[in-house]
């Protein structure tokens, strides 16, 4: 995209120094003064909107520290960016395609232009495909080989293509069918597929394959067996395949020789990238789960946000503030990683999802224009659901060297209320929050009656930054919103620092070596090794395990 190529070099740009002048200036005050000194702070920094609030006071940023952040993001072109994302323009430079994620969850009768066409008609084709689908297997219409109606689904895929899917049916296992159990395979590791199909029936189980190209080596492999598994529990008839495999892909012809019926192949584009594919084809076994209707509904969350971030000013938009806010935290004050805190169990595997969205998207070192970037991009996202996590990781986050900023994720309603649950649950977010924000000084320990020589294990020096994201309860829509949220937090991010949030060449190499290994694992004889001395006498130490020569 020529017009990103162009921008001043980020560490050129008046507002990036401007940034690094107004740190110094700023880096040793404590959020305990900031909040003394603007006593509704807490009420000012704050937006909402498509069904979210954020609480961002708790960064150790001021009103000038935003006003140079919204400067910086004008400088980078931001806007210009998110219109030419939104517009179908090939900003995925280095694959020379559009990124268009956005016309997957488009109403109909919206227009998303690719290569001179409107996509949106053919999204909405295959949404609807799949929702007849998802209608006659739900039913019970649909029928395996022995007539048997479906209960098991088995989704087999890798990266966006199972991270997705299982984030989203664990997110919304309330909403789903309970008759029919769901499990999902992606490690080539043998455990994943055993494991997955331990004490299941054949008869009664459905796989979706979701490849794209339908020769990824791991979800190939997997899917081998699971053929292998249905032909041995169904007497070997081949015709069993097009009656319990379906497929997520765009390769009719491999499909085809697979076995499975192309009139049940679910397509999507090149346009959609796979950490941002949940809500195409590949969300299938998201839609079986929980029906047409609620998968609707999610989707309907994500164009909320898509709307809001395209069109709100940038000192509203909730994804433009935290993805400038990660761009301070990271670059100034020089936070490495971020912690995703969802006190919501269904989110337990948000945080995994969001690991491949953000560091497969913005970890790069070069910039658009293959430049060496001369800063910290993105940074490392991790975490757990609360409160798990206050009782391992988060002494490192409150007494720890490192600084590391929380995002907490709550809800005003549970889906399942149960006692006090819930008003323990939301007070413990708070609480964090607060601690993280304002510790205990020496001072108070010590007012306790604590002895001299304990007060220094006692003390938390605080000013740790974190957001909160509060959300009234965990629908369909609000998980759209929430996806969305990150999603356009991290094209804010990309477009800061300049590079392609959109390619992920370092998945690449280590898969090209393991294709040249592999047969070398698997020779009956001997083979030539030219690999380094280190990987020749692991492959030899295998293959001597294996009891090869």
């Amino acid at each position: 995209m020529s017009t990103a190529i162009s921008i001043k070099s980020l560490t050129q740009r008046p507002a990036w120094k401007t940034l690094g002048t107004h740190h110094k200036k700023i880096r040793n005050i404590h959020l305990r003064e900031f909040f003394a000194d603007d006593p509704k702070r807490g009420e000012r920094l704050t937006a909402a909107a498509a069904g979210l609030f954020l609480d961002y006071s708790k960064n150790r940023i001021t009103d000038q520290t935003l006003k140079l952040l919204l400067q910086l993001a004008t400088e980078s072109g931001l806007r210009d960016k998110i219109e030419a994302m939104f517009n179908g323009e090939k900003i995925n430079i280095t694959e020379n395609r559009a990124v268009l994620h956005v016309a997957l969850r488009a109403p109909k009768g919206s227009t998303f232009i690719a290569d001179g066409k409107n996509v949106v008609p053919e999204v909405h084709a295959v949404l609807d495909k799949m929702a007849d689908f998802s209608k006659r297997v739900r039913s019970g219409e649909w029928k395996g080989h022995t007539g048997k109606p479906i209960k098991n689904v088995i989704n087999i895929g890798i990266g966006g293509s199972d991270l997705g899917p299982v984030m989203a049916y664990e997110a919304l296992q309330h909403y789903s069918e309970r008759a029919m159990m769901f499990r999902f395979v992606s490690n080539v590791d043998g455990i994943d597929f055993v494991e997955a199909t331990r004490g299941l029936d054949p008869t009664e189980t459905l796989f979706i394959i979701s490849s794209k190209t339908f020769t990824t080596l791991e979800t190939m492999t997997n899917a081998q067996t699971a053929r292998d598994w249905v032909l041995a529990g169904l007497g070997g008839d081949v015709k069993a395949v097009a009656k319990h495999f379906v497929a997520v892909s765009t390769n009719a012809e491999k499909v085809s020789a697979f076995g499975i019926d192309t009139v049940n192949m679910f397509g999507f584009w090149d346009w959609v990238g796979g950490r941002y594919s949940m809500d195409s084809a590949i969300g299938l076994s998201t839609m079986l789960a929980v029906g047409p209707d609620n998968f609707r509904a999610m989707l309907s969350g994500f164009h909320e946000m898509d709307e809001h971030f395209r069109n709100a000013p940038f000192e509203n938009s909730l994804p433009v503030l935290m993805g400038l806010l990660s761009v301070w935290n990271n670059n100034f004050l020089g936070a490495q990683t971020v912690a995703v805190l969802p006190y919501e169990q269904y989110l337990k595997r948000f945080p995994a999802y969001l690991q491949q969205l953000t560091m497969e998207s913005n970890g790069k070192h070069v910039t658009l224009d293959g430049k060496k970037v001369e800063y910290q991009t993105g940074p490392v996202y991790w975490g757990e659901p609360g409160t798990n996590g206050q009782h391992s990781f988060y002494q490192m986050i409150h007494q720890g060297t490192r600084l590391i900023p929380c995002d907490f994720i709550a809800f005003g309603h549970p889906l399942t209320p149960l006692g006090r649950h819930h008003d323990i649950l939301l007070a413990n977010v708070f609480a964090q929050a607060e601690a993280l924000a304002f510790g205990k000084t020496f001072e108070q320990v010590k007012a306790e009656g604590t002895p001299d020589w304990l007060v220094p294990h006692r003390v938390f020096e605080g000013n740790r930054p974190s957001n909160v994201i509060l959300a009234d309860r965990l629908t369909p829509e609000v998980l759209g919103q929430l996806v969305a949220l990150y999603e356009h937090s991290v094209f804010t991010q990309g477009a800061i620092w300049n590079i392609d949030s959109f390619d992920q060449w370092g998945v690449e190499l280590g898969k090209v070596l393991a294709q040249r290994i592999v047969p070398e694992l698997e020779s009956a004889t001997a083979p030539n090794l030219d690999h380094d001395s280190s990987t020749n006498n692991l492959i030899q130490r295998y293959r001597k395990m294996k009891g090869t020569k």
